[in-house]
């Protein structure tokens, strides 16, 4: 990509053709990036887990599965 020459030079910018991350070349390579302050992307699944544990979370899942079951009046289980 061509700046003008009096233009700051980002290290990183969004190519125009293909939407991925381009990044400035010095002496034919590639500038070092701190990426050390980025955030990493939390799912919702890793809050969850945060929160309660696996043995927890297994608990609630046959409490709710007992409270359906009750509720529908029957224990049989569907496709087993």
């Amino acid at each position: 990509m061509v700046f003008a020459s009096d233009a700051e030079l980002p290290d990183v910018w969004e190519c125009r053709t293909c939407g991925h991350e381009a990044t400035r070349l010095v002496d034919a390579k590639p500038v070092e990036i701190d990426r050390s302050g980025e955030k990493v992307a939390r799912t919702h699944w890793d809050m969850l887990l945060e929160r309660r544990t696996r043995a927890e979370l297994e608990e609630l899942l046959e409490e709710r599965l007992a409270y359906l079951r009750a509720r529908r009046g029957g224990q049989q289980k569907i496709g087993a």
